[in-house]
C-alpha cells in the first residue's frame, strides 16, 4: 500500500511539496541534527546523526517558516496570479516537508514511546497550521479569483489540475464556513488526529503483548522445521510465536494442535478488542462520530460521501455497486471451498466442524493434496535477494531503469539497504531504500512512502527518495530470508508503488508520483504484482537458495494450476473488509454504535459465512482508523479492475512488449498531472471492463 501519514492528510498540499525559494532566513535551530544541511550523497537524510530530542525544535522552526511563507502570500499586495499564489504555495514549507517526511516515516518503522509523544505534540500544531491556511479568507479569495478566470490564463493541463486541487482542498478544508464553524472544524480535525494516534499506538502495543511460548515439543507437531527454527529460543528450550504474519500465519497453516491454532487465530483477529488498556472499541466510536460531524459541517450526507466526492468513484453507490458485484460469486465460491475442507476433516476422522482457525490448516492439506504444493516446496526458490533482483530486472526490461547498490548513503536501521536508480541513459532518477523485516518498533503491514518528493520548478529539479517497508520472514542462522508466494507478490506490489514514485516526471510536487486519486494509485502496484507470478518471468529469479537451480517447470505449472485456489476465501475476506469500511461510514447515528455488534449485524445482512473473518476487524483496521484509507479500502478492488484489464493487454502483446510498456510508462510518469481515466483509455483503447477482475479471480 501507499502509506498516507496524518500530516499528509491534514496539510494536503502543504507538506510533501518542498520547493526552492522558501525560508525566512532564521538561524534558529543551529546544532539541530534534523535541520542540519545534509553532507550525504544526493543530500540524503543523515539518519546516523539524528537525535530524537531535536524533533520538537525542528518541527517548531519548520512550522514557523511555513507560516511565514503563507503570510507572505496572504500579504502580497499585487493582483493574484498563478505565479505569485499557486507557485508560491507549491514552493512554501521546504523545511516542514523535510522534517515531516523524516519523522512520520520513522514513526511507522522505528516507533518508540518517545516518537509517539512527539507525534502527540506535533499533530495539534499541524492541525492548527492547516486551519491557518485553509480557513484564511484572504488566501482563499486569491485562489478563487484565479480559479474563476482559469480558462483565460493559458494554463497547461498540469497547472489546471494543480489549481483545481487547491481550490477543492480549500473548500474541503473549511474556507466557505463561517468563523464559528471554522473553529469547530479545526477542533474536529485535532481530535480525529489524536484519536488516530491512540488507535495506532494501542494496536502496536496489543500486537507486541501477545506471545505464545511453547515448551512441549509435541505442540510443534506439523510445523515445518524452518518455522520451528525461526521460533526457537537461543537455548533451544522453548519456541515463541507472535502475531507478526511471518510467525502466526505459518502456525495457523501447519500446527496440528487445534487448541493452540484457535488461541493464535483469536489473538490475531482480536487485536484491539481485549477490554484492556489497548482496547480500541471506544476510540473507533469516537473517530466515527467526529468524522460524521466533520462531513455534516462541510455539507455532506456522510463521511463516505465526503471522502468519495474527490475520488474516481465519486459516490458510495458507485463503490458499493462494484463491491456487491464481486460479493455474490465470491461467497458462493468460498462456500464451495468450505465444503472441500470439511470433507478432508471428515475423511481424517477429526470429528469437527470447520472453524476459522481450521481454514488455513485444512487449506494447506487441500493444496498439497491437489497440487503437491506447500511452502516447504516453494520457499527455497524465493530467496529475498533473488526476488528483489527479479523485480529490478522486470523494471529494467519494461522501463529501462537500473539499480546500483550504494553503501555510502546513511540508513536508519542496519537492516535497511539503499540503491541508486538510473534511467536508460544512466542519469540519476532516485534513491531507493528497502526495509524488509519485522521489529518490535515497526508497525505491521507493507507500504511505500517518500523521504523526498520529486519536483521540477523554479529552475531546480529534485529527484525523489523512496522507501519500501515490509514485514517479511527474516533470515535464520545460515538460512537466508525465504519468501512464500504471498510475500513475493507483496514485494512486487510495494515495488510497483516505488516505481510510481521513482519514475515520476511532473513539475509540481503536489501531483508528482503517487499523489493521484486514491482509487487510481493501486493500479501501478497491482499491475506490477502480475510479473511476480508470470510463468515467463518466475524462472528468471526463482532459484533454489542452495543449488542455484531455477524453479522446475512442473512446479510453475502446479502453481499456475492452483492460481484460483482459495480465491473464494481471499476475495470474500477482502470485499467484506471493504464493505465494513464503507458501510460504517454511512451510518447516520452513532450514539448507540458498538463496532462488534455492527460487525455481527453486517455479517447477517451480507450472508457472510462464519468460518471466514473480515480481513481486518474494526479494532485492528489500521488502514481506516490509523491512517489515510478511511472509506478507501474499496480502492484495491476498484484499481484491480484497471490492473486486470491492463494486464490483459500485456498478455495479448507480450509481457515485455516495448510499445505496451512505453505506453504504460506514460501512465506511471504522469503522476496526478493529467486526467487518469482519459489517459487510461488512451493506453487501453477503451474503458476498463469489470469482468477482467472476475476472470482474473476465477469467479466467472
Amino acid at each position: 500500500m501507499r502509506k498516507i501519514f496524518y500530516s499528509l492528510i491534514t496539510l494536503s498540499f502543504m507538506i510533501g511539496i518542498a520547493a526552492c525559494g522558501s525560508g525566512n532566513g532564521t538561524t534558529a535551530g543551529e546544532g539541530n541534527t534534523i535541520l542540519a544541511e545534509s553532507k550525504a550523497p544526493f543530500g540524503a537524510p543523515e539518519f546516523d546523526k539524528f537525535r530524537i530530542e531535536d524533533y520538537k525544535e525542528a518541527f517548531d522552526i519548520a512550522l514557523a517558516e511555513k507560516r511565514a511563507d503563507i503570510k507572505a502570500i496572504i500579504e502580497n499586495g499585487d493582483e493574484p496570479t498563478f505565479a505569485n499564489t499557486i507557485d508560491a504555495l507549491e514552493m512554501s514549507g521546504k523545511t516542514l516537508d523535510k522534517v515531516s517526511s523524516i519523522f512520520f516515516n520513522l514513526n511507522e518503522s522505528e516507533n518508540t514511546p518517545q516518537m509517539t509523544e512527539i507525534e502527540e505534540y506535533v499533530v495539534p500544531k499541524l492541525t492548527e497550521l492547516s486551519g491557518y491556511v485553509y480557513m484564511n479568507d484572504t488566501l482563499f479569495n486569491r485562489i478563487r479569483s484565479i480559479y474563476d478566470k482559469k480558462e483565460t490564463l493559458g494554463l497547461d493541463e498540469e497547472q489546471m489540475i494543480v489549481l483545481d486541487n487547491y481550490y477543492q482542498a480549500f473548500v474541503r478544508g473549511g474556507a466557505l464556513l463561517n468563523d464559528e464553524d471554522k473553529a469547530a472544524l479545526l477542533d474536529l480535525d485535532t481530535r480525529i488526529g489524536l484519536a488516530q494516534i491512540k488507535f495506532s499506538s494501542n494496536l502496536l502495543a496489543d500486537n507486541k503483548a501477545f506471545k505464545l511460548v511453547i515448551t512441549d515439543k509435541a505442540d510443534l507437531s506439523g510445523l515445518p522445521q524452518s518455522v520451528i527454527d525461526a521460533a526457537a529460543s537461543e537455548d533451544g528450550a522453548s519456541w515463541t510465536f507472535t502475531l507478526d504474519k511471518p510467525s502466526c500465519i505459518p502456525f495457523l497453516q501447519y500446527a496440528d494442535n487445534r487448541a493452540l491454532r484457535e488461541k493464535v487465530y483469536k489473538a490475531y483477529y482480536g487485536r484491539g478488542d481485549n477490554n484492556n488498556e489497548n482496547d480500541n472499541k471506544a476510540i473507533i466510536k469516537e473517530i466515527l462520530q467526529l468524522r460524521q460531524q466533520k462531513a455534516k459541517l462541510l455539507g455532506f450526507e456522510s463521511f463516505a460521501h465526503f471522502v468519495l466526492d474527490e475520488k474516481m468513484a465519486k459516490t458510495p453507490e458507485a463503490a458499493l455497486d462494484l463491491l456487491n458485484r464481486i460479493w455474490e460469486p465470491a461467497v458462493k465460491r468460498a462456500a464451495e471451498e468450505r465444503a472441500e475442507l470439511q470433507k478432508i476433516a471428515d475423511r481424517e476422522g477429526a470429528g469437527i466442524k470447520i472453524e476459522g482457525w481450521d481454514w488455513f490448516y485444512y487449506t494447506e492439506k487441500l493444496r498439497k493434496e491437489k497440487y503437491a504444493l506447500n511452502d516447504e516446496v516453494i520457499t527455497p526458490y524465493f530467496k529475498l535477494e533473488n526476488v528483489l533482483q527479479g523485480a529490478f530486472d522486470c523494471a529494467t526490461k519494461l522501463y529501462g531503469v537500473t539499480f546500483v547498490k550504494r553503501n555510502d548513503i546513511p540508513v536508519y536501521h542496519p537492516e535497511v539497504s539503499t540503491y541508486e536508480v538510473l534511467d536508460s541513459e544512466g542519469k540519476h532518477l532516485s534513491i531507493f531504500y528497502t526495509d524488509f523485516f519485522p521489529r518490535d518498533t515497526k508497525r505491521q503491514g507493507a507500504w511505500m512512502t517518500n523521504f523526498v518528493n520529486q519536483r521540477n520548478i523554479c529552475g531546480e529539479e529534485v529527484r525523489p527518495m523512496v522507501v519500501n517497508v515490509c514485514n517479511f520472514t527474516a533470515p535464520q542462522g545460515d538460512t537466508p530470508a525465504l519468501l512464500n508466494i504471498d510475500e513475493t507478490r507483496t514485494l512486487f506490489h510495494e515495488f510497483g508503488h516505488a516505481l510510481h514514485g521513482m519514475l515520476t516526471q511532473t513539475h509540481y510536487p503536489s501531483v508528482s508520483g503517487t499523489n493521484v486519486k486514491h482509487d487510481f494509485v493501486e493500479l501501478f502496484s497491482q499491475v506490477n504484482e502480475k510479473w511476480a507470478i508470470h510463468p515467463e518471468v518466475m524462472p528468471t529469479f526463482a532459484k533454489h537458495y542452495k543449488t542455484g537451480e531455477p524453479i522446475p517447470t512442473e512446479l510453475i505449472e502446479k502453481m499456475q494450476q492452483s492460481a484460483f485456489f482459495n480465491l473464494g476465501f481471499e476475495t470474500t475476506e477482502l470485499v467484506a473488509a471493504a464493505l465494513l469500511d464503507m458501510k460504517m461510514h454511512l451510518i447516520e447515528d452513532y450514539s448507540d454504535f458498538d463496532c462488534n455488534e455492527y460487525e455481527k449485524a453486517l455479517r447477517q445482512e451480507l450472508g457472510f459465512i462464519p468460518e471466514i473473518e473480515y480481513r481486518y476487524r474494526s479494532t485492528n483496521f489500521a488502514h481506516v482508523f490509523g491512517g489515510g484509507y478511511a472509506v478507501g479500502y474499496y480502492a484495491y478492488l476498484w484499481a484491480e479492475v484497471l490492473d486486470c484489464d491492463a494486464f490483459e493487454l500485456f498478455k495479448e502483446k507480450g509481457v515485455f512488449d516495448p510499445a505496451t510498456a512505453a505506453a504504460f510508462k506514460n501512465l506511471v510518469e504522469m503522476g496526478g498531472s493529467k486526467d487518469p481515466m482519459r489517459e487510461y483509455r488512451k493506453f487501453r483503447g477503451a474503458d476498463a471492463n469489470p469482468d477482467a477482475l472476475l476472470r482474473a479471480r476465477g469467479l466467472i
